[in-house]
């Protein structure tokens, strides 16, 4: 996963500037989320990618602090020029979070949830949810499925998850585990992490958003 993301820094963005009014229209409806949940608070961000949605975050955050594990991820987004007394990039896995102390009363997860494996998902959440303090707010929001977009679906024999087959532009081939939740599933997954659930399922993405519960599941 982290060769890559690596090795597809470069061309991540193009992503989120397809010609799909749809797809904009959904875009900018999350990026006028984000600001609004973020607004003057002091941020977690998990797998930062190029920091496409950092900057955006940091239109309102009173701090970020931004994770990931690939290089060439962090070196785009470093070159960004965010302001050095808002926003800190580094190089850290989204697994081992408490090294991090719990300084954060907000938790931002972009397009990272789906990269999660189904048997680690009690471990990431709880994980994720010990380095917030309690009552924090957290906003994801993860692609939905859509055939003939963002490469083939694979399964494989005996593994719960799912893959994507990608092509980047230097030729290279990757199945990228890539997991798919309906609205049901969501609910099932975060309700015991959280109070005011709110899902909101779209044509081309969903975001879920809501508050740390005080207890830890």
């Amino acid at each position: 996963m982290k060769e890559y993301y690596d090795r597809r820094a470069k061309e991540y963005e193009a992503v989120y500037h397809r010609d799909d009014p749809v797809r904009q229209q959904e875009l900018a409806e999350i990026t006028s989320a984000i600001e609004e949940a973020m607004r003057g608070r002091r941020v977690l961000e998990i797998a930062c990618g190029t920091g496409y949605w950092t900057q955006r975050a940091a239109k309102t955050a009173a701090h970020i602090t931004s994770i990931d594990a690939a290089p060439e991820m962090l070196e785009m987004a470093r070159s960004k020029n965010l302001p050095l007394d808002k926003v800190d990039f580094h190089l850290g896995d989204a697994y081992k979070l408490d090294i991090l102390g719990r300084n954060f009363d907000a938790g931002l997860a972009m397009f990272w949830f789906s990269h999660v494996p189904k048997a680690r998902l009690q471990e990431f959440l709880t994980g994720f949810h010990a380095a917030l303090e309690p009552k924090s707010t957290i906003f994801l929001a993860e692609n939905m499925l859509q055939e003939g977009v963002g490469g083939e679906l694979i399964r494989k024999p005996g593994i719960e998850d799912t893959f994507k087959r990608r092509t980047l532009a230097d030729g290279s081939v990757h199945d990228i585990l890539k997991n798919y939740y309906n609205r049901s599933e969501l609910e099932a997954i975060f309700s015991p992490f959280a109070t005011n659930l709110r899902i909101e399922m779209g044509a081309c993405f969903y975001r879920v958003q809501y508050s740390s519960s005080l207890r830890q599941s």
